[in-house]
């Protein structure tokens, strides 16, 4: 499912028009995305939470040439699932 499927289904489901879901949409995951921009975590009960992971500086190969390369210490986005969420893949 891509974004505009996503917007459709949740057009749907909401009695909202096209446009309106995807603003709904598109602010959720803004905030989503400003949260962990500031270091914060955002959870959701049973579905799930976003947090941000470091990753440290660390000494990578170049696969065409072997060489060593340095690989910059970085922040990443990082899903967990809840326990609902998960028991609703599984079934």
């Amino acid at each position: 499912m891509n974004k505009g499927e996503f917007v459709e289904a949740l057009a749907d489901r909401l009695d909202f028009s096209r446009a309106q879901a995807d603003r709904a949409l598109s602010a959720v995951l803004d905030i989503i995305a400003e949260q962990l921009a500031k270091g914060e975590k955002v959870a959701f009960t049973g579905f799930g939470s976003f947090e941000v992971s470091e990753r440290a500086a660390r000494t990578g190969r170049n696969p065409q040439t072997g060489a060593a390369i340095e690989i910059a210490a970085s922040s990443v986005p990082k899903f967990t699932a809840g326990a609902t969420l998960k028991s609703a893949v599984n079934k």
